[in-house]
């Protein structure tokens, strides 16, 4: 969107975690406020005519209308935490928030380029977009330190991340599927 640009483009306006976004990680989306590119977006036009502001939290008229559709039908990936995500940067400061996704972009990228099988990408994806980063982190340490583990196959490695990333899910009551539209 012309005059719509931004700083931070792993985060978006609106909370999407667009770092993690699997058009933002194949090349196909620059990020919100990304520059050339950009869809047209009534968010980003609501920025606009409130003095720029930076993330919808920060906008004394948050939450508003743009925020009212069930969350349940929505099966783009980053959408399901959205409001969540917005709540928890605006807790922890957008500084640190930040540093939590690229963190989670550097684990998203180790999963594909070092355990994925060729049909993990969209479940690791979703993992990393909906555990938090302490979960992925554990999981990870715990099975580098595996000597099973660092011996397998990396077919079998990929089913041994993804029961456990499962099996974390569950303990939280998150699950790890895209959501259809019904």
């Amino acid at each position: 969107m012309k005059d719509f640009n931004r700083k931070n483009l792993l985060f978006s306006l609106c909370g999407l975690n667009c770092g993690l976004c699997p058009m933002n990680l194949g090349g196909h989306c620059p990020g919100c406020g990304g520059g050339e590119g950009n869809q047209s977006c009534a968010i980003a036009r609501c920025s606009l005519k409130h003095d720029r502001v930076e993330y919808c939290f920060l906008c004394p008229n948050y939450p508003c209308d743009c925020y009212q559709r069930n969350p349940d039908l929505d099966s783009f990936i980053t959408h399901q935490r959205q409001l969540e995500d917005m709540k928890r940067a605006g807790e922890i400061g957008m500084e640190a928030y930040t540093r939590e996704q690229e963190r989670k972009v550097e684990i998203l990228q180790q999963l594909l380029a070092q355990y994925n099988d060729g049909k993990r990408k969209t479940f690791y994806g979703i993992a990393v977009n909906l555990l938090p980063l302490e979960d992925l982190e554990r999981i990870l340490k715990e099975e580098a330190a595996s000597p099973d583990f660092q011996e397998g196959a990396l077919k079998e490695k990929a089913a041994v991340l993804a029961e456990k990333f499962l099996q974390a899910a569950d303990e939280r009551g998150v699950i790890l599927k895209l959501r259809k539209k019904g």
